[in-house]
Parts: C-alpha cells; sequence; structure tokens
C-alpha cells in the first residue's frame, strides 16, 4: 500500500518522513520547480516564506513545548532546524537555504520516499491521501478540494511577511547588539526616541498599501499583523508590540529606549537581517521611504520587502476529525496550515500526528492518539472541534492545552509544570507511537 503526499512543505515534508521511516511507500507530489506561487522563491522543499524563526526554544513557552514534544517523536522538522541553527538568542532561527537543503536531501535518500515534482489537480478517487498544499492552495487542487468536501465554504485570511536589509547597510553607531535582558547578543536593536518614534508611526499609518484583492484588516490573523495596521489602531500600539524597548539599555544613552526596532539575522553569515515583526503589505517604495526613517536604517539596503498574500484555511471543526481525517472520507486526510493551525512548527507538528496515524492506518493498525494534555494533541483538537462558530487559525499556546489539576499562581511556574506533564506523556507513548 502506497501513501499519496501531496506538497512537500513543512506539513507534507514531515508527514512523508513519518509514513515513510514506519516501512509505509511514500509517494510525494509537488510542483515546485515545475510551478511556483507568488510567495516561493526557492525550488526546494520545506521553503520558509516568511520568517526564519520557528520561535521559542523556552519550555516556559507553548512553542517551546511543541518543538521538544516533536524532537523526542524523531520529527523531520525539527531535526533539520537544529542543525541549521543561527544565532537568535532563546529562540530556534535556521539558515533557511541550510535548511530546505537539509529535508530535501533526507527525503530524496529515504528508500520509502518515491518523490514527482509536478502539479496534482485532483484528488486519487483511491488509496491514502495526505493533502498538504498549504495555505496558498488555489486553481485546480482548490477546486478538486472544493468538490470533494462537497461544497464546503473555505475561509480566507491574509498573510504578510517582514523585509530583509543587509548588514553592511545599517548605521551601527545608531544601534546596538543584545538580546532582551541579556540573553545573549543575537538582535540588533534600532532605537528611537519620541519624537523619532511619533513621526515614524504618523507616516506608517499613513502610508500607500499595495492593492491585494479583497484585502480587509478584519481579515488579517492577529499573530500576522501588517505593521501598518497596528500603526491605525494607536500611537503606543507598535510601541507595545514589536517595537517594545522592555529588557533592552541602549549603551549610547544609558537608558531603556522609547521604542526600538530588533534585526535577526536570516543567514548563519549574518550578512541579512530581518525586521521582526514587521509583515507589511506597503508598497515597495513606500517600505523604502517610512522603513528608513528608523535612525539606524536610513541608508538601508532592502534585498527583500514585504509581501501580502492570500492564506486559505478549511473550516475544519466541520470537516475533520482529530486526526486530521475527512470525516466523510478517512481515508484522506489534511495537514498544515490549510486545516487551521498557524505557524511553521504547528503546521510540521500536524504533519507528524497526521502521518503517523496514516501509517498505522495503511498498515491496518489503530493510529496511537495524543491527548490534549500535549502540545501536538492539543492543536489537532483544536482543529477538530474550535470553542467558537467563527473558527480562526490558531498558533500553539498554554490556552489550548488542558488545565492542571493543581492551580499555580506564577505563570512561569504553571507553563513548566504544563510542559513537564506533556513531556512525561510523550516519554511514556513514543515508543508505541514510533513502531
Amino acid at each position: 500500500m502506497t501513501v499519496t503526499v501531496i506538497g512537500a512543505g513543512l506539513a507534507g515534508s514531515e508527514a512523508a518522513w513519518q509514513i515513510a521511516k514506519r516501512g509505509v511507500d511514500v509517494c510525494l507530489y509537488d510542483m515546485k520547480p515545475e510551478k511556483m506561487t507568488d510567495a516561493h522563491k526557492n525550488p526546494l522543499f520545506c521553503e520558509l516564506v516568511c520568517s526564519n524563526s520557528l520561535r521559542s526554544g523556552e519550555l516556559t513557552n507553548a512553542a517551546g513545548l511543541l518543538k521538544e514534544e516533536m524532537r523526542r517523536l524523531d520529527s523531520l522538522v525539527i531535526s533539520c532546524a537544529d542543525k541549521a541553527r543561527v544565532d537568535a538568542g532563546g529562540a530556534l532561527a535556521v539558515d533557511r537555504e541550510r535548511f530546505s537543503e537539509l529535508v530535501t536531501e533526507k527525503l530524496k535518500a529515504h528508500p520509502n520516499i518515491d518523490i514527482r515534482c509536478e502539479e496534482i489537480k485532483e484528488i486519487p478517487d483511491e488509496g491514502y491521501v495526505i493533502i498538504a498544499t498549504g495555505p496558498l492552495t488555489d486553481g485546480a487542487m482548490a477546486n478538486a478540494i472544493t468538490r470533494f468536501l462537497r461544497g464546503e465554504e473555505y475561509l480566507h485570511f491574509f498573510d504578510a511577511s517582514s523585509p530583509i536589509v543587509t548588514f553592511d547597510s545599517i548605521d551601527m553607531e545608531k544601534a546596538f547588539v543584545q538580546s532582551r535582558y541579556d540573553r545573549g547578543a543575537d538582535y540588533i536593536n534600532c532605537p528611537m526616541d519620541k519624537e523619532e518614534y511619533v513621526s515614524f508611526i504618523n507616516e506608517l499609518a499613513n502610508a500607500e498599501e499595495a492593492p491585494v484583492k479583497g484585502f480587509e484588516d478584519v481579515k488579517v490573523f492577529e499573530g500576522c499583523m501588517p505593521i501598518e495596521v497596528m500603526a491605525r489602531r494607536g500611537e503606543d500600539t507598535v510601541r507595545f508590540g514589536p517595537l517594545k524597548p522592555v529588557g533592552l539599555h541602549d549603551p549610547n544613552t544609558g537608558k531603556e529606549p522609547y521604542a526600538a526596532v530588533q534585526l535577526r539575522r536570516e543567514n548563519s553569515e549574518g550578512v541579512i537581517w530581518g525586521l521582526v515583526g514587521f509583515q507589511t503589505h506597503l508598497k515597495f517604495g513606500e517600505q523604502a521611504r517610512v522603513f528608513s526613517m528608523i535612525p539606524a536604517l536610513k541608508n538601508a539596503e532592502f534585498v527583500r520587502f514585504g509581501v501580502m498574500h492570500r492564506n486559505t484555511f478549511l473550516n475544519s471543526p466541520k470537516l475533520l476529525d482529530g486526526f486530521y481525517r475527512v470525516k466523510h472520507d478517512p481515508r484522506v486526510m489534511f495537514a498544515g496550515q490549510i486545516t487551521g493551525v498557524e505557524g511553521y512548527i504547528e503546521s510540521a507538528a500536524s504533519g507528524l500526528y497526521a502521518g503517523a496515524a496514516m501509517a498505522n492506518i495503511a498498515r491496518g493498525k489503530e493510529p496511537v492518539f495524543l491527548p490534549p494534555e500535549t502540545a501536538i494533541g492539543a492543536l489537532a483538537q483544536h482543529v477538530k472541534g474550535a470553542y467558537t462558530s467563527d473558527f480562526q487559525p490558531m498558533n500553539i499556546n498554554f490556552g489550548i492545552i488542558s488545565p492542571l489539576s493543581i492551580r499555580k499562581r506564577k505563570k512561569r511556574e504553571k507553563n513548566l509544570a504544563l510542559s513537564e506533564r506533556a513531556l512525561d506523556i510523550i516519554d511514556g507513548i513514543k515508543g508505541v507511537f514510533g513502531e
């Protein structure tokens, strides 16, 4: 029995790996490099389109817990990310080219994986299938999915990515290197005083946006809110968001800045740096004009401007069960951001869970259940049955993980206890899960 996996992004690549490592043959389809979306530039698998960060590695952070669960369950994505890591304080950020190369090499080398670089326009009528075509699914495949789901309505939102500048073009006399609370020296900080900040925010709020068909601010996923949309919500919104100065100490003034733009390295050599939290859909000329108002970026060379693109996700609580299976046809699963999990690691985690379940089903076994006390299981349960009628994409967070039986007063203490409980469950089940 061969499982067809459609899409070799983070979810599809992880799903294919989990199936193949369990001795089941996989036919992995991806339309790259034959056909590329507007957001993709790299012909390799697992391309990171927006940030190069997989977020926090701390167990007091839900993203850190999710990565550690995946690491213990032999995740391809996390294994390759660990090997392609670049300095980013407590976060796991990667050299995106090296990361994609590693994933592609591992998949191509596996004897149970048959890779076919071609576009799939229909869902196979027979056999087991995982659809991981991503949030940019459109055209023939989008139409095929709509037909397969019997006309169930898609939900749409828009996602934005941040611009990248060269290191040599940053005025380091007006910037300083530091992580918050002196946890390393992995970020370049571009401080602004009040006058500089207010002028910047006013221009940002009134800058001209690039036309995006059907775009409305209310449709933007809050976790990827364009910075100009934040600026329109009030003068201090950005200063309490991506430009918060908390935990920073400007050596030039001896004080905490009024506001600070952080830059994070985009490759291991530190040649290019991304503006953290600066997702945007301003016109390119406006980005250059407004972002150059940041004193340290007055002469910045932009090697990539921020872009806005449409994301598509399913009304999953109506369509999918707790293993990402389609309720009316369980031989078909979905994985990745198209299901309504949001973020790189969340997408890969859904692929890991769906792939492991599919391998068992293909071998005539029951899939192994991961409970909502774990981060991976909590994401699946959110997709299966969100508590609101207005289903929206969700990053991993401790709020969707089953609470502790004993109440903890301090947030950090509670989060650590949730992580420890989850990892105890993973350690107790990983032998069976990995078979």
